[in-house]
């Protein structure tokens, strides 16, 4: 069958067809197997001239048995500050990073932000996520640098020291909201503009014009919402001052 491994009887018949010269896509069409599963088993295996079936029966069985004897994966890293299950938090980053994913964010990109989010300080070195995430620098780095220039994240130096790490605050959310925001104004003005062209009396000079309505009325109503956040930040912030 396709989706199964290829069997020593089978490294027979390929060792066999190759000696007749026959190409990749015939053999593989004769075992029932696609061209590019036959080339990989060839070229690992010494090439058309050097293949032999049992030398690549017993490479297959040492590669296995090198991946059942392979380090099992590190346990997940969880925050236990404050008598925390390391488990249940981390049960809850994959479940808020899976949330942050519906909404159309890459999954490092989900993952890392729920890291974040969870941790008191809101800090974490690249470090700190190669070892809870379990992926390597480079994405870390490249999902840094998005979530970065998203305005998401902040990068400071850790003081004392040549590392950096990052940080996620309060206002993540009131910065996302503004963004959001410039992007309605953004569209409500093309889509005024596209009524405007297409005539906003014709059907689709009227989508347009709907849109646009509909964008701004959002956008204002976002306005009054942060407004009323300020108020509440002020009221806060004058409860804790002495």
């Amino acid at each position: 069958m396709p989706g199964d491994r290829l069997t020593n009887e089978d490294r027979r018949h390929i060792a066999a067809s190759l000696a007749e010269g026959l190409g990749f896509a015939e053999i593989g069409r004769r075992l029932g197997r696609p061209a590019s599963t036959i080339m990989r088993e060839v070229t690992r295996n010494g090439g058309p001239d050097h293949y032999a079936a049992q030398q690549a029966q017993e490479a297959t069985e040492r590669r296995a048995r090198r991946h059942r004897k392979a380090k099992p994966p590190a346990p997940p890293v969880g925050d236990s500050s404050y008598g925390r299950d390391p488990q249940a938090v981390q049960n809850l980053v994959e479940s808020f990073a899976g949330l942050l994913e519906q909404q159309g964010m890459s999954r490092t990109a989900a993952r890392v932000l729920a890291c974040l989010y969870v941790t008191d300080s809101g800090t974490l070195t690249a470090a700190e996520l190669v070892e809870r995430l379990h992926v390597s620098p480079a994405s870390i780095s490249q999902t840094m640098g998005f979530l970065e220039q998203q305005g998401l994240i902040k990068r400071e130096r850790v003081p004392g020291g040549r590392r950096e790490r990052y940080v996620l605050d309060d206002d993540l959310w009131l910065r996302s909201t503004l963004a959001a925001m410039h992007m309605n104004d953004t569209l409500a003005a093309a889509s005024q503009s596209a009524a405007e062209v297409l005539g906003a009396t014709t059907p689709a000079g009227a989508r347009f014009g709907v849109a646009a309505e509909f964008l701004l009325l959002v956008n204002e109503t976002f306005r009054r919402v942060m407004e009323q956040w300020q108020r509440n930040q002020s009221d806060r912030n004058a409860e804790h001052q002495p």
